[in-house]
């Protein structure tokens, strides 16, 4: 006798649970006791449940690894030729990120971090770049400002030998001739060579590099702006002006501005940090909430709400759609059971009826009444038919549609049904084309003449109409009618109208419900109107005919 899977053996099943490979060789079959070895001690107690539940879990789950990693790699037989089992392989590993980057809270805080990083480093460095920009500009126009005064005072011929800079400002002035001669220097220069070797191209008057330059007594190097601007002499030869201006204050500027950002960056984006981290701890607090509540909810406790915070944000949005999807899925779960409770009620009656036929058969056979015994099983086939027809209708399954005329469908459906007791007249001259499923739309006018002969009197009229854009179907009847305050009603399952309770006139209490969810499901919609008598109305899209 074969054991289902919960019940087997604790040492059968957990090497399947631990995903390891089948045993090769033999025939499947007990060990023995030699291949048993310390089998045969005595079993060891059952784990628990919730333990069980892990190991059975886990091996799932590794087995699924191992049909991903067989499909990912094509080398996998190869690797058991060898003697490597696939099983032994490690998994694949999808995590980008370490298990703490993966948080909404750390990521936005580093994504912020990184950002306002990003942007001081930029600004630090076009304000560096402004000011040194400004600074050096300065420098050199008042460095030019100068050697065009001294190329004026050349050209004139009062050129001396030493140059005057102002008192307490770092410069210099030399004027070097075309071949090399210094014709004049400030003191700083005084008996050195020229102090640069370029000159400002051809079409140009002036040019300007930065040196650094070592001027006496000072023996260290100093950045200058040195400008060359072309001069002639009093008897007419060329020269070049050189006159410099120290850039020692926009270097200094630019180290103060460095030395107070590298310890200003830092604190600037630990305060980043932590106003992120706590602005996103407290905009997450919600969500966390929500999570935990929706954790904590099971299919016996759906009346649980998930908390909606007071802002009118994203989240508090998502909370109260949260609390709409718990409401429909509650519903639906009452739904559900009420119709499980309601099959099973309905089922009960024909099945009691059939076991009595069937021990009354038993014990007394000529007793046995076989057209009653054929009517209980029709009604229980009825019903499970309607009840498989619902779990369709309710999966949302569409059967394959078509263009059809529903005229030429009322036609041939009353044409196929026994004479009932009441005579059925149809008024459907004109195509009516719409596009659905012939054999639940049968199902509809089939469910609704079935109603319409329980009720009617002593006549029953089918009307179809095609007013565009909807395609109408009529049945009245000379019935008692549907009062107004059971016009919904009748619609929902297992209903019956309290005149129409009895077991032979009532039906299943399916008819209507059926048909009211295969309009919904072909865009339409059945409704029971005002009378007189019984009146219902089906509206489906109206469909252009083919040309």
């Amino acid at each position: 006798m074969n054991l289902p899977d919960d019940s087997a053996p604790p040492h059968e099943s957990q090497p399947q649970a631990q995903g390891r490979p089948p045993r090769s060789g033999g025939a499947a079959g007990p060990p023995s006791p030699e291949q048993r070895g310390q089998s045969t001690k005595p079993a060891q107690p059952r784990k628990g449940a919730q333990r069980e539940r892990h190991e059975q879990d886990e091996g799932r789950r590794r087995q699924h690894e191992r049909d991903e990693g067989h499909e990912r790699h094509e080398g996998h037989e190869g690797h058991e030729r060898h003697g490597q089992p696939s099983w032994t392989r490690q998994p694949s590993r999808r995590r980008i990120f370490p298990l703490p980057f993966g948080s909404v809270r750390v990521a936005s805080t580093l994504g912020a971090v990184a950002v306002v990083a990003v942007a001081l480093l930029a600004a630090c460095a076009g304000l560096l770049g402004v000011i040194r920009h400004g600074l050096v500009g300065s420098a050199e126009h008042t460095a030019r400002a100068r050697a065009d005064a001294v190329a004026g005072v050349s050209a004139s011929g009062r050129l001396v030998d030493r140059l005057a800079v102002p008192d307490g400002e770092d410069s210099l002035l030399q004027v070097v001739a075309d071949d090399g001669r210094i014709l004049a220097a400030s003191e700083n220069l005084a008996g050195r060579a020229p102090v640069a070797s370029f000159e400002p191209a051809p079409g140009h008057n002036s040019a300007a590099r930065s040196l650094d330059l070592a001027l006496s007594p000072d023996p260290h190097t100093h950045p200058y702006r040195l400008v060359a601007v072309r001069a002639t002499t009093a008897n007419g030869s060329g020269a070049t002006v050189y006159a410099g201006t120290s850039l020692e204050t926009a270097r200094y500027t630019q180290r103060l501005i460095i030395n107070s950002m590298i310890p200003g960056i830092p604190l600037l984006l630990l305060l980043v940090a932590a106003v992120t981290w706590r602005s996103t701890g407290r905009a997450l607090r919600p969500v966390e909430a929500i999570r935990a509540e929706v954790a904590e909810i099971t299919e016996r406790d759906l009346g649980r709400r998930v908390p909606v915070p007071a802002s009118r944000d994203e989240v508090a949005r998502l909370s109260q759609t949260m609390n709409a999807t718990l409401d429909r899925l509650e519903e639906s779960m009452d739904r559900q059971r009420r119709f499980v409770a309601d099959a099973s009620h309905e089922l009960r009656n024909p099945i009691a009826a059939l076991r009595a036929h069937v021990e009354v058969a038993i014990a007394h056979p000529q007793l046995l009444h076989g057209p009653e015994l054929l009517d209980d099983v029709i009604r229980v086939q009825q019903l499970a038919d309607d009840l498989l027809l619902l779990a369709r209708l309710d999966a949302g399954q569409t059967p394959e549609r078509s263009l059809l005329d529903l005229s030429d469908l009322v036609r041939a459906t009353t044409a196929r049904r026994p004479r009932g007791r009441v005579p059925v007249t149809v008024h459907a001259a004109d195509p009516a084309f719409v596009h659905g499923n012939r054999g639940q739309l049968a199902r509809v006018l089939d469910n609704l003449l079935d109603n319409a002969q329980r009720h009617a009197r002593t006549a029953i009229t089918v009307t179809v109409t095609d007013g565009a854009p909807a395609v109408v179907l009529e049945v009245h009847d000379d019935g008692p009618g549907v009062p107004e305050a059971d016009r919904e009603r009748v619609f929902t399952r297992f209903t019956r109208l309290d005149a129409s309770r009895s077991r032979d006139a009532g039906g299943t209490g399916l008819g209507l419900a059926i048909a009211r969810d295969i309009a919904a499901n072909h865009g339409g919609r059945l409704a029971a109107a005002a009378g007189p008598g019984g009146h219902f109305t089906l509206c489906l899209p109206h469909a252009p005919a083919r040309t």
